[in-house]
């Protein structure tokens, strides 16, 4: 039977899809007029969110995925492919025949990446257990009840190579076995899908498109250490995660993945969701311990270190949803299989989310090591609207500013570190010339300030004061005695901050100086804003050789800074202007510009 398949994650619901599928509902054959019926179902995120809603037709082997797929498109791909068996080329942004042949306007996109973690998003019914154990769920921890010990599942990890992709980095075959090691009255394994950077969506994609690989790494886990007791800790601004993960969960148990001896191995564990309140802080795993507890999330003082006195200060393993999406592919595969990718200290893939001023905005999974410039340029297609390459913000607020100087940087454990930035969860903000660095680590900083739980001095009352200090700089009020300060006050809170919070804060405010202190002294010294971005820092004026008179400008302007007569050149008095910009956006022959 033919299938169709609408992408119904955030990213796809966000562009219309469930409108898309709608329409395939009523359009679509039954059977019941003699034509062949067409079953229609769904799929999680394949990556190409910037080319949502993507509907897809398989048939005979073959896989066509359709592009910007609005209700009028459906009708035409109903219309022409579904029942007229004709191809819609024009549309189409990948296609796989059963020979494995490629094609498509997007079909770089994908063949430039490895998907382990993303192997089954775009692809199965994320709500289907039976799905999920067609391409192969679930043997994995089947191997390792009756084929494995603890020991050498743990051994398998180590040998992977597999660390953590939450951000640090830890051997996450090294992790487990220091939990496995430590005795307790229970033993927990918690899943941190608690997903706060800015730009930051690859755990929230892998819930939504595959959530069952997920808990069968966290299952394997539990094997692997003696844990009876799971919790996934989801930040509640995710409804379409959790609500596939309860349904995940529910099916699991239904099937005796979860729960008391599992498949009849003797093993009982279960999981449990436990929403959080949006708490940046609480992706730190102390304060995430606290807030599952109903405390306050803020940190704890290490050691002892959570293998020992973690969640009820029992022995508790912590990864982030990637980090246990890799797992059930590790046993199937075996440990070399997985170690053949990436560096000699950062084995495997990663997956990044692509934003900012990129072309192809989404998810992207490639081997470690791969370049900055191997990201933005060959699966991100480069800058939007032919503008300069300027740096890319790794690591989200914890991060910092790579300069497109450095894009021939691997992209690894190793190599990123000694930019000054962090390769983090995998948040990838691509920046262009129209983006002022300045207020970029404005932006970051004030976030990170806002966020902090106030436990640690340094943390709350340094990060402030760095704060408004960029704020001066960023309104024209800038001194040159200010870099000095912001260079102490970044050593001082590093040194003195209980937790990772505090301790990286400073480093998108660091990498600004030390890769882009030519655009910093500009602010101060000419109190002007290269990238015009800081309204301050920021004149508007009207080109008289453009300028018609049309009168469009001065009825916008709110301030009445606006001064001509009709079909006459007109001018802006910079005393009255409030820098609002209506002037441009009003504006129909482009007379207006910053200066």
């Amino acid at each position: 039977m033919r299938q169709v398949i609408v992408g119904m994650g955030t990213c796809g619901l966000s562009a219309g899809a469930r409108e898309t599928y709608n329409t395939l509902k009523d359009l679509l054959p039954d059977g019941s007029a003699g034509v062949a019926a067409a079953a229609l179902s769904i799929t999680g995120c394949i990556g190409m969110c910037y080319r949502e809603p993507l509907v897809e037709v398989r048939e005979d082997g073959r896989r066509t995925i359709y592009g910007e797929v609005k209700p009028d498109r459906a009708r035409e791909i109903v219309e022409h492919h579904v029942l007229g068996g004709r191809v819609l080329d024009d549309y189409v942004v990948f296609s796989e025949d059963a020979s494995g042949q490629t094609g498509g306007s997007e079909k770089d996109f994908l063949a430039l990446q490895k998907r382990i973690v993303l192997r089954n998003c775009g692809f199965i019914d994320p709500e289907s257990i039976a799905e999920y154990e067609a391409v192969g769920g679930y043997q994995a921890l089947r191997k390792a009840l009756f084929e494995m010990t603890p020991a050498s599942i743990i051994e398998e990890v180590k040998q992977s190579g597999l660390r953590g992709r939450g951000g640090a980095g830890f051997p996450t075959g090294l992790k487990w076995g220091f939990a496995a090691g430590y005795k307790g009255e229970r033993k927990y394994v918690v899943c941190n899908a608690d997903e706060g950077d800015p730009g930051a969506f690859m755990d929230r994609s892998v819930l939504e498109s595959d959530p069952h690989a997920v808990l069968e790494g966290m299952i394997i886990c539990s094997r692997a250490i003696g844990a009876s007791q799971g919790y996934i800790y989801c930040r509640a601004e995710y409804p379409l995660a959790i609500k596939r993960l309860t349904t995940a969960i529910a099916a699991a148990r239904k099937a005796g993945y979860l729960g008391k001896n599992i498949l009849g191995s003797g093993l009982d564990f279960d999981i449990k969701i436990k929403q959080g309140a949006g708490a940046f802080v609480c992706g730190e795993e102390t304060a995430l311990f606290a807030s599952i507890e109903g405390e306050r999330g803020m940190p704890r003082i290490r050691p002892p270190f959570p293998a020992e006195k973690g969640l009820w200060k029992m022995p508790t393993n912590n990864n982030n949803v990637e980090t246990y999406a890799n797992i059930p592919w590790i046993l199937v595969h075996g440990a070399p299989a997985y170690a053949a990718y990436g560096t000699e200290k950062s084995r495997g893939t990663k997956v990044f989310a692509l934003a900012g001023t990129v072309v192809r905005g989404g998810l992207a999974e490639v081997p470690m090591g791969t370049t900055i410039n191997q990201l933005v340029f060959g699966i991100g297609g480069g800058i939007k609207d032919g503008k300069k390459f300027k740096a890319v913000q790794m690591g989200g607020p914890s991060g910092g500013c790579i300069p497109h100087t450095l894009g021939e940087t691997p992209v690894d454990f190793e190599n990123i570190p000694r930019t000054g930035a962090i390769m983090g969860s995998g948040g990838l903000i691509v920046m262009d010339e129209t983006t002022c660095i300045v207020d970029i680590a404005r932006f970051f900083l004030n976030f990170t300030q806002d966020e902090s739980c106030g436990k640690c001095t340094f943390c709350r009352i340094g990060s402030l004061r760095m704060l408004e200090i960029l704020e001066r700089i960023t309104s024209g009020e800038g001194r040159l005695e200010d870099v000095d300060k912001l260079k102490v006050l970044s050593e001082r809170i590093k040194e003195a901050s209980l937790c990772a919070l505090g301790q990286t804060a400073p480093n998108p405010v660091l990498t600004s100086l030390r890769y882009f202190m030519d655009e910093v002294l500009v602010h101060i010294n000419d109190k002007k804003c290269p990238a015009k971005v800081c309204g301050a820092l920021v004149d508007y004026v009207i080109d008289p050789a453009k300028c018609t008179g049309c009168t469009l400008c001065a009825k916008a302007c709110a301030s009445n800074a606006i001064t001509g007569k009709v079909k006459e050149v007109h001018v802006i008095d910079h005393a009255l202007c409030i820098k609002c910009g209506k002037c441009i956006t009003s504006c129909t022959f482009g007379a207006v510009y910053k200066d």
